[in-house]
């Protein structure tokens, strides 16, 4: 079966999660789940998460730009198949998000894309919002 371990708390206060193989997690998937329904579900069920792949360097640099809002996303390593079976997302002006893969952006459900996505909506003055409507962080107010 496959599990989901935990790696502790990360020095930006985030925790990384990576999909594991285990049989006695109490977080263990049912191995009849796909690939697609576990991202689906994941995404569903974390209001901010990044897909991403061990190795991503934009990862960690979502994450400091997240932290610095007072988000601390869900993170998930995926290997090259599953990064394949991420849902797809749309940009703005309806074309293809920034290249697809990870690192992938999902708040509330909904894909944002990667990091250039993500600074986009960013400098638009339009993350934080998105951020207080999906409930990941609180309406400041300044």
């Amino acid at each position: 079966m496959q599990g989901i371990g935990g790696y502790g708390p990360l020095s930006d206060g985030g925790v990384r999660l990576e999909l594991t193989t285990t049989t006695n997690s109490p977080l263990a998937i049912d191995v009849t789940e796909s690939t697609e329904m576990r991202l689906k579900r994941l995404i569903s069920e974390n209001p901010v998460i990044i897909f991403s792949r061990s190795s991503c360097c934009m990862c960690h640099v979502m994450k400091r730009l997240l932290a610095a809002v007072g988000v601390h996303p869900t993170v998930i390593e995926l290997d090259d198949e599953e990064v394949d079976a991420l849902p797809a997302g749309r940009d703005n002006d309806g074309g293809d998000d920034d290249g697809g893969g990870a690192p992938a952006l999902f708040i509330g459900g909904t894909r944002v894309g990667g990091w250039g996505s993500l600074m986009a909506l960013h400098l638009s003055g339009h993350l934080v919002p998105k951020l207080v409507e999906v409930g990941a962080i609180r309406d400041m107010v300044l």
